[in-house]
């Protein structure tokens, strides 16, 4: 068994103390992403269908470093600080998984996220073995 960091400067640098995602033997478990823009650093609070977008492609930078992709995600979790966005949220999520056979997913209201985001995601993504 075999664990390793995974890092790349195409998605906001963690943090806190712990990795932009854990890759174990076969199992990518990507760290929660907030809608931060990589490039500036920057919390993007310009309107949840855009935060979301910006949160599924820090996911997706995240995966690629990895070597893994958009399918390989079996799971997601979405925390939202006002359950009314879900409506938004799940129309830019099913479009960003329009191409894949979409994970696994809860959808969490929570009172407060890092940051001040109003949104948060994580997933999981395993490789097949062949």
């Amino acid at each position: 068994m075999s664990k390793k960091a995974i890092y790349t400067e195409h998605a906001p640098a963690a943090i806190g103390p712990y990795n932009q995602a854990i890759l174990f033997n076969n199992t990518l478990f990507v760290s929660g992403q907030i809608p931060i823009d990589p490039k500036s650093g920057v919390l993007l609070t310009a309107g949840r269908k855009e935060e979301t977008l910006r949160c599924l492609e820090n996911i997706e930078q995240i995966l690629k470093a990895a070597e893994f992709g958009l399918n390989d995600v079996v799971k997601s979790t979405i925390y939202l600080t006002d359950m009314n966005d879900f409506g938004l949220v799940n129309q830019v999520y099913k479009d960003f998984f329009a191409e894949v056979i979409a994970p696994a997913r809860e959808t969490v209201a929570v009172t407060a996220l890092p940051a001040g985001a109003h949104i948060e995601i994580s997933v999981i993504a395993m490789r097949t073995v062949s």
